[in-house]
């Protein structure tokens, strides 16, 4: 392409600060160096990862930023000793990168990946660089994927190439929430035929999990949520039955015991709260049941009695579902167009980039299941 070993200027929302909108700016974006991939955004998710570093986490450094890390694209140029990758590829960038190499990758038993984890957790490239400039700044990537821009540069080990006939304004998704979700029952939990499942939150995620479980057997899938609009989206999904924990006033999970004669065989938290988290570990069943935890929070400790843990619950925790990266998505994006699962029904809005503040405002008013971004393509 012509703009090949060239900056490029484009669009982009920048964090300047913790705790404040995004701002969109002109910015520059380096060409990419040894093993990276410069890749042309055209659609990206908005996840509640994003909200968590900006309004959340507490945290000062890493900004200025660029945010997101639900995005899809197309190949524009890649650096030396990039072998998989040409101009042109549908790809999908990763925040949990496969090398293929480290003692993790090598192990059936994770799908977390050690190469570059260091320099991605400060915001950097692995060479200790940032590819963004901004008002003559540099500007800090975000779990390497950085797709509320319209450049973006990722290392070779954290992209994969996908399906050239897949949409990419839905397999977009795939980088991060539906897969967890999904995966979180399939591969986390390897939830059973036959099995008794509940979960907590009914966002993109916790739908997601509700189509993991269906996909994966259960014969009883409870939806928990206090938003009682949701459940008809639940049912969409798999969900056969809907519980409100403000229409009880004892515990949910002593609900979930006495409607399920002793409780789950598995729960799924979704929401990112730790007295969920609890709730759901309590409302498993008493000798095997398992509890994963899916919601992301950093900000306090869970807890429980011992005695949960000893009587035979095992409580767990998710990362991306559990998808080995790079060899599980095209999987997945090829399940998605033979309608094995479901993309498009987890939207519920499409804005433009320069609306990202209002898609954070819808995504905390509790009133949708996904905000989808488009970025539309340069003519």
């Amino acid at each position: 392409m012509a703009t090949a070993g060239k900056v490029i200027k484009c669009k982009a929302a920048v964090a300047w600060e913790p705790g404040k909108p995004l701002s969109i700016e002109e910015v520059e974006v380096a060409p990419p160096q040894a093993h990276e991939v410069r890749i042309k955004i055209v659609a990206t998710g908005v996840c509640h990862s994003d909200l968590y570093f900006l309004y959340e986490a507490g945290e000062t450094k890493g900004f200025p930023a660029i945010l997101g890390h639900e995005g899809a694209g197309i190949v524009e140029s890649v650096g030396p000793g990039v072998t998989k990758f040409k101009p042109g590829d549908k790809v999908i960038p990763l925040f949990v990168s496969q090398c293929g190499e480290c003692k993790f990758c090598l192990s059936p038993k994770t799908n977390v990946c050690d190469k570059n984890w260091i320099s991605q957790v400060e915001g950097l490239m692995p060479d200790k660089t940032s590819r963004f400039t901004c008002k003559g700044k540099p500007i800090y990537h975000c779990m390497g994927t950085s797709t509320f821009s319209e450049y973006t540069v990722v290392a070779d080990i954290s992209v994969t190439k996908i399906n050239d006939s897949a949409p990419l304004d839905k397999v977009c998704l795939l980088g991060c929430g539906i897969s967890t979700g999904y995966g979180a029952a399939l591969n986390t939990a390897k939830v059973e035929p036959g099995s008794s499942c509940a979960v907590f939150g009914l966002g993109a995620v916790g739908l997601a999990t509700v189509m993991g479980c269906k996909a994966a057997g259960a014969s009883r899938i409870i939806a928990v949520d206090i938003n009682k609009d949701k459940f008809i989206k639940a049912k969409e999904f798999g969900a056969n039955e809907f519980v409100n924990p403000n229409d009880y006033s004892k515990p949910i999970q002593e609900v979930l015991i006495e409607l399920t004669k002793g409780g789950v065989d598995y729960s799924f938290e979704c929401v990112g709260s730790v007295t969920v988290m609890r709730a759901a570990l309590e409302a498993c069943q008493r000798g095997w049941g398992t509890s994963v935890v899916v919601g992301y929070t950093n900000v306090a400790d869970m807890s429980t009695r011992p005695l949960q843990l000893i009587y035979g619950r095992t409580w767990k925790g998710t990362y991306f579902g559990g998808w080995k990266s790079v060899e599980s998505v095209p999987t997945l994006v090829n399940d998605y167009m033979a309608k094995k699962i479901k993309l498009d029904e987890f939207i519920t809005h499409t804005l433009p980039l320069d609306r990202v503040n209002e898609a954070f405002d819808l995504m905390t008013s509790g009133k949708r299941y996904y905000v989808h971004i488009f970025l539309k393509l340069a003519s």
